[in-house]
């Protein structure tokens, strides 16, 4: 049987300091396990100081107020993130980056040698924390943990960036363009000059929001073009033109994984299965998101190593979006640990650490994953919705000890929210029934407490047995005897857009059912939900309880004589008479028969479709099908 799965480490991040620009208060709780909202002690601060500090340090330095707002915004949406790094090791709200050669080294191992890393932790685009304190004299963890600071020095490094590319600091803020397009700390080419773009464009629209801790900011929308001209002198490196299928305001080339056979035996080969999706093989249906748990390169070289045994499609880069693509789409990669998910998807890494909470998935990387999904989306006909891309951790397993083991990444502290709105498909209310709700708490304002990690920008909501913060969290039976509150434990947590039937309300609280049961959560003012619409599903009549599945594969009378039929064990839950639950679409069972080492597919592999028909459902955590057979669509 293929290991259609990996092991993934995960590393307990530092704990956190106060928030800048004030204190944080936690409303009163009477129970550790209470899902907290971080508040700001507005008293404690100006809500305009942020924007002052734009202006003072635009104006000391000569740089365009607009330019550096707008630098800071495509780059952190103006977030300080209290000091800690991002992945790519930027700090601050300017993302003044300090990549440090042991960070390489640790993630790599031995996969790499160490000789090879000199080029790049010498690249200047990883250390503008260094170059900007040595402008301002002053100490780097200054501008690290004071945001005025790193506001200064970002202005004193553009201000820098602008006399070599122009030989002055200009007056006119369309001749910033090749200032901006170096701060990228790109050289490639689609990339530096797409993040010089997106500065300029962001200029004309405008932007305005308020921080986590209370700033307002504001750009003005202005009209504003910019002298392409000024980037000349650069020398940025165009790739030459590869078989990648990206999109072209991208940074994207294509790496092969390894496919190799291993012995004689026609089964003993690795790291995915050749098909030619969507014209023979499964229909690609989903897009899941993953996070790498190693360095970017790291992941390609593990990717390119014949016995991992692992090969998801994408690789996503921190630093600046560089993307990777390692899997042709219309192959099927081994990426989701479940084999009727990695038939029916496109499977995208990002460089980052699930458990890594005090360090931020970049920016960057958000907006280059957002237009690659974006655009694979729309070629390959998948809604683009929380239903059909999701996250590694919400894909179940095929049978009750898998579910246990299933991989939990991206992790709570990926930004769905804003990574939906990048790919303008905003988690909005939908109208309609009030019967189901979708999980929407603020990201940056939801702060859960944690027994593994601080408290910090999360995704998700606490589940409790009852509507009270003195009740237990949740049990799911999949995670007994995990602490429940560790940031991992997926089985009293309800993530953002997964969309559920409303069961009850008392007060401030609403229940759904969730895995079985009924699950409550805090949700004053309807302020962690949406209202939703969807297909609700419930046992027919006579049927006490019914089973679900981790796939949807045929019955057995489906299988062609030659190839042996894959039984589906049910998980370990029911769904019982009166629960109801949300379903996404309705399919025939499938199976995508490819176990031998091939270079035709269509010579020796098969796509088995049967008679029996699933319901796809969001069932708790994860997803769950159902048989048709077994329950009817609700029409009250």
């Amino acid at each position: 049987m293929h290991r259609h799965f990996r092991i993934k480490r995960f590393i307990v991040p530092l704990a956190l300091t106060g928030l800048l620009f004030g204190t944080v208060s936690f409303s009163p709780v009477s129970s550790l396990w209470a899902n907290q909202t971080m508040s700001v002690n507005a008293a404690a601060i100006q809500s305009d100081s942020l924007q002052e500090a734009f202006t003072a340090a635009a104006k000391e330095f000569g740089v365009s107020e607009s330019i550096l707002l707008s630098v800071s915004y495509n780059l952190t949406r103006w977030e300080h993130h209290n000091g800690e790094p991002s992945t790519s090791g930027g700090y601050g709200i300017m993302h003044l980056t300090d990549y440090e050669q042991g960070d390489l080294e640790e993630s790599k191992g031995t996969a790499e040698p160490l000789n090879s890393l000199t080029g790049v932790t010498q690249d200047p685009g990883l250390h503008t924390l260094l170059a900007a304190a040595q402008l301002l004299q002053l100490n780097p963890d200054v501008l690290k943990s004071d945001p005025t600071q790193n506001i200064r020095g970002a202005a004193a490094l553009l201000a820098q960036y602008a006399k070599e590319t122009t030989g002055t600091v200009p007056s006119n803020p369309e001749d910033w363009y090749g200032a901006v397009v170096k701060y990228s700390g790109s050289t490639e080419a689609s990339t530096a000059l797409d993040f010089a773009n997106l500065v300029y464009d962001t200029i004309n629209q405008g932007a305005e929001r308020q921080t986590t801790n209370g700033q307002a900011v504001r750009l003005s929308a202005q009209p504003l073009k910019h002298n392409d001209s000024t980037a000349n002198s650069l020398q940025l490196q165009t790739r030459k033109q590869s078989d990648a299928d990206c999109p072209n305001s991208i940074s994207c080339h294509f790496v092969p994984a390894a496919y190799q056979q291993h012995s004689a035996a026609p089964g003993d080969y690795s790291n995915y299965d050749l098909a030619d999706r969507p014209n023979f093989g499964p229909e690609i249906r989903y897009i899941l998101i993953h996070d790498t748990e190693v360095s970017y390169d790291g992941t390609i070289n593990i990717f390119q190593n014949p016995f991992s045994y692992v090969a998801a499609h994408y690789v996503v880069r921190s630093s600046d979006g560089d993307v990777t693509q390692m899997v042709n789409n219309k192959d099927v990669g081994w990426h989701a640990g479940n084999w009727y998910f990695n038939m029916h998807s496109i499977g995208v890494e990002h460089e980052g650490f699930a458990m890594e909470g005090a360090s931020w998935y970049s920016e960057q990387l958000y907006r280059s994953s957002a237009s690659l999904v974006k655009y694979l989306a729309n070629k390959y006909n998948v809604p683009i919705d929380r239903a059909h891309i999701f996250g590694h951790e919400e894909v179940p397993g095929l049978s009750p000890s898998r579910q246990k083991s299933m991989h939990r990444d991206p992790g709570p502290f990926w930004d769905w929210e804003h990574y939906m709105e990048l790919m303008g498909a905003p988690i909005h209310p939908s109208g309609g029934s009030q019967k189901l709700v979708t999980i929407k708490p603020h990201f940056q304002t939801n702060q859960p407490l944690l027994s593994d990690a601080p408290s910090q920008p999360s995704d998700f909501v606490y589940l409790y047995s009852s509507p009270s913060f003195e009740a237990p969290l949740l049990d799911d039976a999949a995670t007994l005897g995990e602490n429940k509150m560790n940031t991992l434990n997926w089985g009293d947590k309800a993530v953002t857009g997964q969309t559920f039937y409303l069961a009850d309300r008392q007060g401030d609280w609403d229940a759904i059912w969730y895995g079985g049961q009924k699950a409550w959560f805090y949700d004053p003012n309807a302020r962690n939900t949406v209202k939703s619409t969807g297909l609700i599903i419930k046992p027919k009549e006579g049927k006490a309880t019914i089973p679900v599945y981790g796939g949807a594969y045929p019955e057995v009378s489906a299988y062609p004589s030659g190839i042996g039929p894959y039984i589906l064990s049910p998980l370990q839950y029911k769904i019982q008479q009166g629960q109801e639950y949300v379903a996404f679409e309705k399919v025939k069972g499938d199976y995508y028969n490819a176990k031998v080492f091939t270079y035709d597919p269509y010579h020796d592999s098969k796509e088995v479709i049967g008679n029996e028909e699933y319901y796809r459902i969001q069932f708790n955590h994860r997803f769950a099908f159902v048989k048709a057979s077994d329950v009817n669509i609700d029409t009250n």
